[in-house]
């Protein structure tokens, strides 16, 4: 999302997108989508998983666990896979994205979005199996007045440092600190930082201890919307220019 100089040297024409290969088939950067979404949601579903085992009885050590693993491992995948389809994992980036210039066709969108989608369902399932827990509906109640807050800023903020980044130039420390910030939005928002709706939606897939009911899910995928609608002109309002 940056912009360039056209041959006059008079009008800035935008890029459609700083992070991904347009070059590249739209079926690898979908796939690319779908296998970084799956993982991240097998990461956080997984070290969960292992948390509860390990620590049963300290809530906060399992959250240290389970934060830790989340954190690393977004921090590779968006690095492995940064060139190829931008690493979005999330509808709600390649909603934000859009609104911020770049420049893809709605069926691009509508296959990045399902593809984000079926990625973290299936890296749920794929975290159970490893685990020989069997897939289920989780029950685990979440959305109170101050969890839906929690998840308005913790999207709200994600957008930002992305789109700051992004806007002055700094793609290149765009893994480390994307998974910096959500490690630490484990522990200073109320619902551990969902901030994704594929990573919300898989994560009603397994009764474990990152599971969401679904009527749960449906108002954190309100929220998510809300925080990202904030975090877009946050970052029209503080970063009005793109990088040249």
């Amino acid at each position: 999302m940056t912009i360039s100089t056209a041959p006059n040297g008079r009008h800035p024409r935008p890029h459609r997108d700083a992070q991904a290969n347009p070059a590249e088939a739209l079926w690898r950067r979908a796939i690319a989508e779908a296998i970084g979404a799956g993982l991240l949601v097998a990461i956080v579903v997984g070290s969960g998983i292992a948390a509860q085992r390990l620590s049963p009885n300290d809530s906060g050590l399992m959250l240290l666990e389970n934060s830790l693993a989340t954190a690393l491992g977004l921090a590779v995948l968006i690095a492995m896979f940064q060139q190829l389809s931008g690493a979005h994992f999330n509808p709600i980036v390649t909603l934000a994205d859009q609104a911020l210039g770049a420049r893809r066709s709605v069926v691009e969108i509508g296959v990045y979005v399902v593809a984000q989608m079926a990625g973290g369902i299936g890296g749920a399932v794929l975290a159970n199996a490893m685990f020989s827990v069997p897939t289920s509906i989780s029950a685990t109640e979440r959305a109170t007045a101050s969890h839906l807050l929690a998840e308005i800023v913790a999207t709200a903020g994600l957008v930002l440092v992305i789109f700051a980044l992004v806007r002055s130039g700094r793609t290149s420390v765009i893994g480390p600190a994307v998974g910096a910030y959500i490690g630490a939005a484990y522990w200073f928002t109320s619902s551990t930082s969902f901030a994704n709706p594929a990573v919300t939606i898989g994560r009603i897939f397994t009764d474990t201890f990152a599971g969401i009911a679904p009527t749960s899910a449906l108002p954190f995928l309100g929220a998510q919307l809300i925080g990202a609608a904030i975090g877009v002109a946050l970052t029209i309002i503080l970063f009005p220019s793109r990088k040249h």
